[in-house]
């Protein structure tokens, strides 16, 4: 029986301990992996906006200043486009606060009347009207309905979700803390792992590593700009039919643009709001012209967007997304088209004609 050499014992080793120690080290830090791709996800989006401030401002990254003050300002400017949002929702909140204790004061003790709008709703009008008397209209059924809020099993589920909560700001921090140091060593890094990619893959790695990169850029701008901007329209269309709080439904709409079929949700939820308050027109107007925004969104601008980036078929892109969103959560919003891109580039790759 052969033996191997040297040489190929001492580089069987050193893969098997690579590999043990690799996965170790994905084990350890498991609990922490959504914190370093959602931290790696930003920084390569905003990398190319990074990298124009640093030629702009070179004293920035001085050996004075060590090389913190701009990538400490571009982290600060990641937690406030997050955190500002959940503070004036908070703010918000906190002024309806006593409006809405009044509101179930007045339910328990004397009823709420059937809305007009509720009666008027085709088809469903009069079951809805019926519930509503039998549960809402009166002041003993109202009680009873309204109390069920205080029941211990929704205390304890309330608990559970401040624990959920507590442990995303958790993992919100570190991820901050990552995309610090990713914008302050992002050239050494850079280096690294082209040089790692090109050692193991040869130059099929940096290829993948480009395209998965073009992806992620191509999925910010076809999934959150086209959000952003859906938002936007949508906000102009609840200022001018008199929706309360335009501001929170144009902004919960750009959410949900950024997620497949997720506009719809937020503007029927503006219209069956316009609905209850009687504004027919109006519901149907949001309605009208949420769908003609979101249509020329999906069907325009974001394959567009996308599809030029990642040079996929728009097809690939939806399942892509999907299946990400399925299986990764909003995390797949990115990760799904970035890997549908790098197994169609080794794909081409396998399969193109070689003279």
């Amino acid at each position: 029986m052969t033996r191997p050499t040297p040489i190929l014992a001492h580089r069987i080793a050193w893969a098997v301990l690579a590999f043990a120690l690799l996965a170790l080290g994905l084990w350890t830090l498991h609990e922490f992996m959504a914190a370093l791709i959602w931290a790696a996800i930003l920084a390569i989006a905003l990398w190319p906006a990074y990298q124009r401030a640093h030629r702009a401002w070179p004293w920035s990254s001085s050996p004075g200043h060590h090389n913190i003050l701009l990538p400490g300002l571009f982290t600060l400017g990641i937690a406030l486009v997050f955190v500002l949002p959940i503070v004036l929702a908070g703010v918000q909140a906190g002024r309806e606060a006593r409006s809405v204790i009044a509101w179930f004061e007045t339910a328990r003790h004397d009823g709420l009347p059937v809305p007009d709008a509720i009666a008027q709703l085709p088809v469903v009008g009069g079951q809805a009207a019926q519930w509503w008397r039998e549960n809402l209209s009166d002041p003993d059924a109202a009680a009873d309905l309204l109390t069920r809020v205080k029941n211990p099993e929704y205390l304890t589920a309330g608990r559970h979700v401040g624990a959920a909560i507590l442990h995303r700001v958790v993992i919100f921090g570190f991820c901050l803390l990552t995309v610090f140091f990713l914008f302050k060593d992002g050239d050494a890094l850079a280096e690294q792992l082209r040089r790692a990619s090109e050692r193991a893959f040869g130059p099929v790695g940096e290829r993948v590593g480009r395209q998965i990169i073009a992806s992620i850029h191509g999925t910010v701008d076809g999934l959150v700009l086209v959000g952003l901007a859906v938002g936007a329209l949508m906000y102009v269309v609840y200022l001018l039919v008199g929706v309360p709080h335009p501001t929170l439904f144009g902004a919960v709409t750009a959410i949900g643009a950024m997620i497949p079929f997720g506009a719809p949700l937020a503007f029927g939820l503006a219209a069956l709001l316009a609905l209850s308050q009687g504004s027919v027109i109006g519901a149907i107007v949001i309605v009208v012209a949420g769908i003609v925004i979101t249509f020329v969104a999906d069907h325009f601008f974001r394959p567009m967007l996308i599809g030029n980036a990642t040079k996929l078929p728009f097809v690939w892109v939806l399942f892509g997304i999907l299946g990400g969103v399925t299986t990764w959560g909003l995390l797949g919003l990115f990760l799904g088209p970035a890997i549908m891109a790098a197994l169609i580039l080794l794909w081409r790759e396998w399969t193109e004609t070689k003279e």
